[in-house]
């Protein structure tokens, strides 16, 4: 019997722990070290990076990480598989490889090729999202570290579980389970309690890294190193498999991944056994990301402290139109949020204020530079009493639109250099079918009648949220089946719409999946041209589920809540 493949990742985001590489390979075992470094927003600052230094465009974190433990690596015989070249995978491959000559220690370098796409007039970066089966030929050709550029998250895992045991284009199951592995791993400490909404029932202070023991049918168990800190339950899987998905079928360049088919199980401390996925043919195109400077934005937040907190906000909006009026600017879009943080009688002067923010943006740097920051400033003597802001306005600064586009998959060129140099061209996964739509899955039972009693949602719920592109996600899971009868029927598409006013004018759609005990809204929209645009408070809905939680709902008595967090 072929030993499972124990694959732990040391960074979900581009800026996570550095001394998770470290960590990761001191506290325990593995055989695959994973990297993810980019994101929606990593790569338009790449793009931007390059286009100052066209030696750049890869994560320079990820070699300052290896300079301190490459040998390390070596000793303790661990491949590592990362992203981090972003825009450039052969620039931060050769940097690799002299920084292995120059410390002596033998390891071979490979790296994947074929996202980069043609950058269409007026954006900064287009790249494809490709599959793991690049980094599949790089390990079979005995590669100990392989850099990519823009792969799919999940594919840092599927590759190398794939040359590991064998696997083909067609092992769907496998890939599949792989690829909900590889979902569970990419954000790092959000699958060992980190950002857990049912954080006070743990030791979250500083969660360690995870892990995957996956075996050759594709199942896996997530964990972590032992004496680390966090913790690894059906919870945190199960918050970590609804974050940025949205129905049951999770479609990537390697397989189709059936959400629904997942099954949980502890399987001892701090161990989630994963079993049952079934994956289904890749869809015949692979997404395209494409990042442009949309125009330039600035912000001033102004203070507003005790009385009369309405009326200064609209004393402040007035005198700044005027002002702008008398300059002859104004910006292409004007936006103000009058965000209620002040309390009756407070104690403290912080807790007796509120803020009023402001957000221009416009086409044209000048139009949201000087002539807003001046404006700003030339109030301070003449506005509503008490005038102050929390930061002293700049010139503004450019910001990004991010679109998805897609393209077929067998006009991506996706070739993996292998560490002797050579180049092995990588066929689209192919074996496309048309695949029938998935049928919406029985409600449970729902509770019987009963005396009922208003609490917040997130009593007996947890969620967690985030963005892709301009829409965002909400996943929302309970821990009974009892909880889950209720919810289901409770926590329809119009009752989420009427608990999150935001989101009424917007299209949601909700997606149950039973064997999570979850629902999965997706809305569209919410986030306007994406994060990078910044055109939201939270511009990556990563508190979206939060502030569903803390609405008030009507529970049956007979469902216990959780008690109230305290510090």
């Amino acid at each position: 019997m072929t030993r499972p493949l124990r694959i732990g990742n040391a960074s979900g985001f581009y800026g996570d722990r550095f001394d998770a590489v470290r960590d990761m390979l001191t506290d325990g075992p593995l055989d695959v070290l994973t990297g993810d470094y980019l994101a929606e927003l990593t790569l338009l600052i790449l793009g931007r990076s390059r286009l100052k230094d066209p030696k750049r465009g890869y994560a320079s974190t990820f070699l300052r990480q290896l300079e301190e433990n490459l040998g390390l690596a070596h000793e303790r015989g661990v491949k590592i598989v990362t992203n981090a070249g972003g825009l450039n995978p052969a620039g931060l491959a050769d940097a690799v490889r002299e920084l292995a000559d120059r410390t002596g220690i033998p390891v071979r370098v490979a790296h994947v090729e074929g996202d980069s796409r043609p950058v269409p007039e007026g954006c900064l970066t287009a790249n494809a999202y490709l599959g793991g089966a690049g980094i599949t030929a790089c390990l079979r050709a005995g590669a100990d570290i392989v850099v990519t550029g823009r792969v799919t998250d999940a594919a840092l895992v599927t590759g190398p579980a794939a040359a590991h045991f064998g696997w083909g284009p067609g092992d769907h199951d496998a890939l599949a389970g792989a690829v909900v592995a590889g979902h569970v791993l990419e954000c790092g400490t959000q699958a060992t309690g980190g950002n857990y909404a049912f954080f006070g029932d743990h030791d979250v202070r500083r969660p360690g890294f995870p892990l995957a023991e996956i075996h050759a049918d594709g199942s896996s168990v997530i964990t972590k190193h032992e004496g680390t800190g966090g913790v690894v339950d059906i919870g945190t899987v199960t918050a970590q498999l609804l974050y940025e998905t949205g129905g049951a079928r999770y479609a990537g360049p390697d397989v189709t991944a059936r959400l629904d088919t997942v099954r949980l199980t502890q399987d001892g401390p701090d161990r989630v056994r994963i079993e049952g996925v079934r994956g289904e043919a890749p869809p015949p195109t692979l997404k395209v990301g494409i990042n442009r400077l949309g125009g330039w934005r600035n912000e001033v937040v102004f203070v507003l402290t005790g009385l009369d907190i309405d009326a200064k906000s609209r004393l402040v909006r007035d005198q700044f139109a005027d002002a702008l009026d008398r300059a002859g600017s104004k910006p292409a879009e004007v936006r103000w949020e009058l965000a209620r943080t002040d309390r009756a009688d407070a104690d403290t002067e912080e807790t007796a204020s509120a803020l009023l923010r402001l957000v221009v943006r416009d086409p044209d740097a000048e139009a949201v530079g000087r002539a807003v920051s001046g404006a700003a400033v030339e109030l301070a003597l003449g506005s509503y009493p008490g005038f102050h802001v929390t930061a002293p306005p700049g010139k503004g600064a450019p910001y990004g639109v991010f679109e998805a586009a897609y393209v077929p998959a067998g006009e991506v060129e996706h070739v993996a250099v292998l560490p002797d140099g050579s180049r092995e061209a990588v066929p689209a996964a192919g074996a496309y079918r048309e695949l029938d739509a998935v049928a919406e899955p029985p409600l449970p039972e729902p509770l019987p009648a009963g005396p009922t009693r208003a609490v917040p949602l997130g009593r007996l719920a947890g969620a967690r949220s985030g963005d892709k592109g301009g829409d965002a996600n909400v996943g929302v899971w309970v821990r009974s089946d009892d909880a889950w009868r209720w919810l289901a029927h409770e926590l329809t598409v119009a009752r989420f719409q009427e608990l999150l006013p935001e989101t009424a004018g917007l299209t949601v759609v909700r997606h149950v999946l039973p064997r999570l005990r979850a629902l999965n809204f997706v809305v569209h929209g919410l986030l306007g041209e994406g994060v990078a645009a910044q055109a939201r408070f939270d511009p990556q809905a990563k508190a979206l589920g939060e502030w569903l939680r803390s609405r008030h709902v009507t529970v049956p008595v007979q469902l216990p809540a959780d008690p109230e967090v305290h510090a």
